[in-house]
């Protein structure tokens, strides 16, 4: 499959995951898994951030740059707004976040007494997420608050500095990695490199992927493999690949 179809399909399955947002906003929820773990309840988006974590073992972040509609919007905000963030100093917040909020999540299953039931649909009415107004504002909230980081901060910059399903599929990426286990990955001929920058103008995540390329292992917690860099390159240099 020629790169530029590949990239046309990707895009097209990630805009409807943006669209289908009003069905999908408590599945993916850290509110809605605090109120369900409060009653010892897994609830679905308890379920999925699990499913991030042991799926990023051999896929990476392929969630984000496929199915996240957080990082749909981030993506169309980017053709406008093409400033690039300093990821290196903004990428430690959304631990600051996380890492209270998991702790919380724990503690209100330990006084719940543990887990008591799974339910995927907890939180919706009809498998629907936004049927009514406390769910269409925090709708809107969401949509809006990704929307301003993106228009205002820079590239995807919600999926750096808030979002709270990433740290999921970081620590999922480096059990694979530690665990040598295969998985897909940006492959690199830096032989091959010419140092032209278009790979790293291309990504929509703000890395130095030309520094990556040419240290010859891109595997940086902040790649969400959506291939942009290999559309990019002209000598082939970026390559897809199934390694360990």
């Amino acid at each position: 499959m020629k790169i530029q179809t590949f990239q046309k399909i990707r895009v097209t399955i990630l805009t409807l995951s943006f669209i289908l947002f009003p069905v999908t906003l408590n599945y993916l929820s850290p509110v809605v898994s605090m109120m369900g773990a409060m009653a010892g309840i897994v609830t679905g988006s308890v379920m999925v951030f699990c499913g991030q974590f042991v799926i990023a073992m051999f896929l990476g972040r392929s969630f984000c740059s496929w199915l996240c509609p957080g990082g749909a919007l981030g993506d169309q905000v980017s053709q406008a707004r093409k400033k690039r963030l300093p990821v290196r100093r903004v990428a430690w917040i959304k631990y600051a976040v996380w890492i209270p909020w998991l702790g919380m999540l724990l503690y209100f299953f330990r006084r719940a007494g543990g887990v008591q039931a799974l339910r995927f649909g907890y939180g919706t009415q009809g498998g629907l997420s936004v049927t009514g107004a406390p769910a269409l504002v925090a709708y809107t909230l969401v949509v809006l608050t990704f929307f301003l980081m993106s228009l205002i901060v820079g590239r995807r910059a919600g999926c750096h500095i808030l979002c709270w399903m990433a740290p999921f599929m970081i620590l999922g990426r480096k059990l694979g990695l530690a665990l040598r286990m295969p998985s897909l990955r940006l492959v690199t001929r830096p032989e091959s490199c010419v140092s032209c920058g278009r790979c790293t103008s291309a990504c929509p995540m703000s890395l130095d992927v030309q520094t990556l390329v040419q240290a010859g292992r891109i595997t940086d917690n902040n790649c969400i493999l959506c291939g942009r860099c290999i559309d990019t390159c002209k000598r082939n240099t970026i390559t897809w690949g199934w390694r360990s």
